[in-house]
């Protein structure tokens, strides 16, 4: 049995990987970019992603619950990857046309930023991960990537000197993504054979990656629709603010992804031979685990937000601190939604209800976005976000509130909520009485942690003794019937 902790381990580096390094790089960039490049980035690469997500279709999730499933045949695993690759292949090929098509037709703003990005939208027929992570195959994916992303990163730090040196930046970033795709590829050996796919094996995909791609375009539209909207309905400042508010939001999402990444093949091949008492163990376990991180992040983060943006953005990204402690409410809204999502929807193929989940936070998004982008900047972005992830959160909810035991879920995240809150108060107020400095930071980060996970000890303590004591008063009422 493949090691379910040794995965989480290497999949949390894997996804805080993805995070941290361009974190590392950012107080940099802020700096030596300033504002308008920030944003001029950003808008660019959300117009490449959209052409990415496409080419993508849902081949990410499809493939690695496909392969989950197959994982122990040989030949049935090869032709499953390679029918599955040949679509991507096809889709990736008609996207990355439509894009130039787009840069000589529409010749569009910024239009040498875009081209570089044409480098990102030219990478997505490779990327291959799907197949190591449904195979469950987690370090390989870590190791190679950690190496890759480093050099990025010290690239970034030796050739990217000037707010000039945009295009090269873009450059460096686009070039490390195709090349952890490519990485990939001679682990392939070993694990598949050789397989020519007919076109009925390969457009066979078609539809349930089709299915699985409609919660991808309905992410996207308050992932990456915000920046593009931002972009169009207000200022490149305003983008480049709200770039950097989501930078130190998602870092969060490391854990929680690495999490959901984990436990999809697992689930999925738990489910598929009918452990379903395994099953609810696990989302027991998961939903616990998440919100007493993401309860411990959200309120945290919240707390630091007005000392951590000058101090590790510099002053001309002041802005960001209200809008970092505005968006935290959607660590915990998407920390339980992806537990659900990943534990449950996903691999019991219930793939209509998550579709419509995002399209209503999709649907909630826009709206608002329309509304308050114009007015308020960034801030109305903000506010669109967290009311679609809130939404999304909730329809999930509802729609499998028979199937899971919520009633405990909720009372263990109540308490953690309240005990966020707790910490919240006493970091704002450190805050508000020292100065905007590192020591602050620090300051603030060291009391919260301590009391954070004091306050949880004592619950837990409390918890388990109240748990002892009612199954000593059910074996004395047991004893008391005979």
């Amino acid at each position: 049995m493949i090691s379910l902790k040794k995965n989480f381990v290497y999949s949390i580096l894997y996804q805080m990987l993805s995070m941290i390094l361009p974190l590392i790089t950012s107080p940099y960039i802020s700096r030596v970019l300033g504002p308008e490049n920030v944003g001029i980035y950003s808008y660019t690469y959300s117009i490449a992603n959209y052409f990415v997500l496409i080419a993508m279709l849902g081949f990410k999730n499809y493939g690695i619950r496909c392969v989950a499933k197959v994982r122990d045949n040989k030949e049935k695993l090869s032709r499953e990857f390679w029918s599955i690759w040949g679509l991507q292949v096809i889709t990736s090929s008609i996207m990355f046309v439509i894009y130039l098509i787009y840069l000589i037709v529409f010749h569009p703003k910024y239009w040498n930023i875009a081209v570089l990005q044409g480098i990102y939208v030219f990478s997505a027929m490779s990327d291959i991960s799907w197949f190591f992570f449904g195979l469950e195959k987690f370090k390989i994916t870590t190791i190679r990537n950690t190496i890759i992303r480093l050099i990025g990163v010290i690239a970034i730090f030796i050739f990217v000197r000037n707010s000039g040196d945009l295009p090269i930046y873009v450059f460096i970033l686009s070039i490390n993504i195709l090349l952890t795709q490519l990485v990939l590829w001679p682990f392939l050996r070993g694990e598949i054979v050789l397989y020519k796919p007919s076109i009925k094996e390969v457009c066979k995909h078609f539809k349930p990656c089709a299915i699985l791609f409609l919660p991808v375009i309905a992410v996207s539209l308050y992932l990456i629709m915000d920046k593009i909207m931002l972009g169009s309905m207000s200022t490149m400042r305003e983008s480049g603010f709200y770039e950097n508010t989501e930078k130190i939001v998602n870092i969060p999402f490391g854990v929680i992804t690495a999490l959901g990444s984990v436990m999809l093949p697992r689930m999925t091949n738990v489910i598929a031979n009918k452990q379903y008492g395994r099953s609810g163990k696990y989302i027991e376990v998961s939903m616990n685990f998440v919100m007493f991180l993401s309860s411990a992040m959200a309120f945290g983060i919240a707390g630091i937000a007005t000392v951590f943006s000058p101090v590790f953005f510099g002053k001309e990204f002041t802005d960001c601190g209200i809008l970092i402690r505005a968006i935290t409410p959607i660590i915990v809204f998407k920390a339980w939604a992806n537990v659900i999502r990943t534990q449950y929807l996903l691999p019991n193929e219930k793939d209509k209800d998550f579709i419509m989940s995002l399209f209503a936070g999709a649907i909630v998004n826009l709206i608002i976005n329309s509304l308050l982008i114009p007015k308020l900047g960034a801030m109305g972005a903000v506010l669109g976000t967290v009311a679609a992830e809130g939404t999304v959160c909730i329809y999930q909810t509802v729609v499998v509130r028979k199937e899971l035991n919520f009633r405990k879920y909720f009372r263990d995240s109540v308490t953690y909520l309240l005990i966020g809150g707790i910490m919240y108060v006493l970091v704002d107020q450190i805050g508000a009485k020292m100065k905007e400095s590192l020591l602050t930071l620090v300051t603030q980060i060291g009391v919260g942690a301590c009391v954070f996970i004091c306050l949880c000890v004592i619950y837990i303590i409390i918890d388990k003794q109240n748990c002892i004591h009612k199954l000593y008063i059910n074996r004395f009422q047991r004893r008391e019937k005979r």
